[in-house]
């Protein structure tokens, strides 16, 4: 079937109502020219008529012989054959009462029958339809203007003037022609309007389209840039708010697809959703693991071999329309396909999962998918060593805590001691040795005070904090470094950025390091430049950024190792504080060093929730 947009509909819909005008138009015109032409025709038919029965008269009056008269009277002939130069008059003829033809303007019919012919009365009395009809006929006809002789009371004859429609019907053609040029004119003219109009008209209808095709490409925030005033401006201020609204609701369900999707990515369990034919929608890279590669789309059958349990399981789901589980199987070397190792080829994996599979209906009841969860028994296993494990450190970091506490005291009061020492040394190389002591035990007392920040337990107090005013606080801190080594800081951070779920003092410690590191790093000046912004997964990036010496290659590994340091005097703890931090808060830090060219620290950290105090 063709389709026909609705530009061209408008456009043939008006010129049809203009042709149809101009069609009624050009018929009542025509009707009108046709019924003034058929008058006229008998009014001259009429007149020449009367002319010949004056001539008539006169002859019948003083000739003993009429007829004789008629036939040879050259002014009556002359009048007869007057008549062929009339529009649409084709002859004249006097018969007499049996129809024989006394005088004609073609006198080689004198004494001839005159056939009869219609009556021009008639055709006058008719309809305009169907003098139309006679008019323009197959056949071409000729009618009479009849005016009967009499003498005495006694018709003798009668005259006969010939009408022809053939020469009614040129006559006609030739009055209706300017008529059909202005009617071309006029079709042609409202062909044009009609185009003009439909894209005045359409025009808002084809910015409504361009705003639901990009709307339909998922674009946020389309509006539409239609007047008020008419039926269109509602409509496109209607518009504007579906969409703002549909913005609304596609920004929070991306978040929450991207959280629960992130949930899922990081989940142990196997998780995939299988739709009502048997067709894998949806993996987690823990089920992607025990599949073959782009398995999304496949049907179970070709995922796993039969007798599979986990396709065993899934299609008894499909074919009861019931939740199942859950059932504990243990997957040899074989099962887990893709996820097996080489190395458990050669000890004789076996894996244990426990399987469960929730049937999901519909609004209707009607099945919609089949989600399979395979738990992972061996890593709850391993999770429980762990977790022992982590109680066991725990319990010796509070031991190590308590030693280190007891380290300190006796070092307090080797402090003292030496001091008294150093007052009573006489000799100066007494007062070196005591020096040589003295440093090594504030050495060691750095050491028991760096081990006790990362054992003591951190109290977190989170909150919603903003990083704009937490940035400004740290500039005054910085500028007393950055003015000495001629380093100068940028602050980029918009107020529009969100803010982070963290401990205030302890982020702003953690970034108060890292800017004063990257000072560190200049000593030849350069720029310090800390900007801030919205990050996936619902987090805010902060980056530290110098123009400094950068870090080699080989060390990038460790810089957040305890006690580690590139510096002459460094104590190598705090790069390590920083990044305990930046754990404690649930986030992620990474660096990127090009030695001579500078590094740039990146520290994400959890967005806080909207309306969070």
């Amino acid at each position: 079937m063709i389709r026909v947009s609705i530009r061209v509909k408008q456009i043939a819909g008006v010129t049809a109502l203009v042709g149809l005008v101009v069609v009624l138009l050009s018929v009542l015109h025509a009707t009108r020219l046709a019924r003034l032409g058929l008058h006229e025709s008998e009014a001259r038919g009429r007149l020449l008529a009367s002319a010949i029965f004056h001539r008539v008269s006169q002859l019948v009056a003083v000739s003993p012989d009429p007829d004789a008269a008629i036939r040879n009277d050259p002014g009556l002939l002359a009048l007869l054959q007057s008549s062929i130069y009339g529009e649409s008059i084709t002859d004249a003829a006097i018969v007499d009462r049996a129809g024989v033809i006394v005088a004609h303007s073609d006198p080689s019919r004198v004494g001839l029958w005159l056939d009869p012919r219609p009556d021009m009365v008639a055709l006058l009395d008719a309809s305009a339809w169907q003098q139309l009809r006679v008019i323009y006929g197959g056949t071409s006809s000729v009618h009479d203007v009849r005016q009967a002789m009499t003498l005495d009371d006694d018709e003798f004859g009668s005259i006969r003037i010939g009408v022809s429609t053939l020469l009614l019907r040129e006559e006609l053609n030739a009055a209706l022609g300017p008529a059909f040029v202005t009617a071309a004119i006029a079709l042609g003219a409202s062909v044009l309007l009609a185009g003009v109009l439909a894209q005045l008209l359409l025009r808002p209808i084809h910015v409504i389209r361009s705003g639901l095709t990009r709307l339909g490409r998922g674009e946020f925030g389309v509006t539409l840039d239609l007047p008020p005033g008419d039926e269109f401006g509602d409509l496109g201020t209607s518009f504007n708010s579906v969409s703002q609204q549909l913005s609304a609701d596609r920004s929070a369900l991306a978040d929450q697809k991207a959280s629960l999707e992130s949930a899922v990515d990081s989940l142990e369990d196997a998780v995939a959703l299988f739709t009502p034919d048997g067709g894998l929608l949806f993996a987690n890279p823990g089920m992607r693991a025990v599949l073959p590669p782009d398995p999304v789309g496949q049907p179970i059958a070709s995922l796993f071999p039969a007798g599979h349990p986990f396709r065993q399981l899934v299609e008894e789901t499909l074919e009861t329309r019931r939740s199942l589980g859950p059932q504990p199987v243990t997957l040899g070397a074989d099962d887990l396909g893709a996820a097996r190792t080489a190395g458990d080829e050669d000890e004789g994996s076996r894996d244990e999962r426990l399987l469960v599979t929730h049937a999901i209906p519909g609004g209707d009841g009607v099945l919609v998918g089949v989600l399979l969860v395979a738990r992972n028994l061996s890593y709850l296993s391993q999770v429980q060593s762990t977790l022992a494990y982590s109680r066991k450190l725990a319990a010796l970091g509070r031991l190590t805590a308590g030693v280190a506490h007891q380290v300190k005291n006796p070092l307090n009061a080797m402090m003292i001691h030496l001091e008294l020492l150093r007052a009573k040394a006489d000799t100066p190389e007494a007062r070196e040795h005591v020096d040589v002591i003295a440093g090594e035990i504030r050495r060691l007392d750095e050491v028991v005070q760096g081990f006790l920040k990362f054992t003591r337990p951190e109290e977190l107090r989170l909150e919603a904090v903003p990083l704009a005013p937490l940035l400004a606080e740290m500039r005054p801190v910085l500028e007393a470094d950055a003015e000495r080594l001629g380093v100068a800081i940028v602050v980029d951070c918009p107020s529009t950025v969100p803010h982070v779920r963290a401990d205030r003092g302890m982020v702003y410690q953690a970034l108060v390091n890292l800017a004063v590191n990257a000072c560190q790093a200049m000593p030849s000046g350069g720029t310090l430049r800390i900007t801030a912004v919205a990050a996936p997964g619902r987090r805010v990036e902060v980056r530290v950024a110098d123009t400094g010496v950068g870090i080699p290659p080989e060390h990038l590994s460790r810089i957040f190792d305890l006690y580690f340091t590139t510096k002459d005097h460094g104590s190598g703890i705090g790069l390590s504080l920083v990044y305990r931090i930046i754990q404690l808060h649930d986030g992620e830090i990474d660096v990127e060093s090009t030695p001579g060219r500078g590094t740039t620290f990146r520290v994400r950290l959890p967005r806080a929730e909207e309306g969070q105090a």
